[in-house]
């Protein structure tokens, strides 16, 4: 969701006019005009504007901000927008830990967790997302993230991987990336570009 698309959502929520919002952050007679600007996506607003509009609409700022990718509270705010965007489209749930009596039993029904290192002290959340392709690419990153923790790829290429996603998708070995991203992959497609390039003589 745009910030424009954000800073309407909540004006809307708020029960206020483009006008009221733009008087009350000091735009002057231009308010309407402006806000309506800010809100279709044709001009951005700068960040003090910003500050000023949220305090307006009594919402923390980081609500109306884009993603750095530098704080990890921006992953909830992606999280909130898309379900805002589309209601229903993914569920959260609480994982169980297995009992002693349950750690060997493979076919307890649920969500459960076998305790390690790898595991918070308190129960984790899960999330899955409904009717999307979103679940196939988390299980594909999952699958990305064990070959780098295994020394199965090195973290040039997963960095390569994410960098270039979602060219570098084959849905977990099922079919050829779009881009090739393994090292061996890159050296072949390098040197096969070589040797077609190569001025042909005789």
């Amino acid at each position: 969701m745009t910030i424009g698309e954000k800073i309407r959502r909540i004006r809307r929520f708020r029960k206020m006019t483009q006008v009221q919002l733009g008087e009350a952050v000091g735009l002057g007679e231009n308010a309407q005009n402006r806000i309506a600007h800010y809100e279709r996506g044709t001009r951005v607003p700068q960040k003090k504007l910003l500050d000023d509009m949220a305090k307006v609409l009594d919402v923390n700022p980081y609500t109306l901000y884009e993603a750095t990718g530098e704080d990890n509270s921006e992953l909830l705010q992606i999280l909130f927008w898309l379900e805002e965007s589309n209601p229903g489209v993914f569920h959260l749930f609480r994982l169980h830990q297995f009992s002693v009596e349950e750690q060997h039993d493979d076919c307890t029904d649920g969500a459960y967790y076998r305790p390690s290192d790898a595991w918070p002290a308190t129960p984790p959340v899960g999330i899955w997302f409904f009717g999307t392709n979103i679940n196939s690419y988390l299980r594909e990153w999952q699958q990305r993230m064990k070959e780098r923790d295994a020394g199965e790829i090195s973290k040039e290429e997963y960095f390569e991987w994410k960098i270039n996603w979602p060219d570098t998708c084959d849905d977990c070995g099922r079919h050829e990336p779009a881009k090739l991203w393994r090292k061996v992959n890159q050296q072949y497609s390098i040197d096969w570009m070589k040797s077609n390039d190569a001025p042909k003589r005789g």
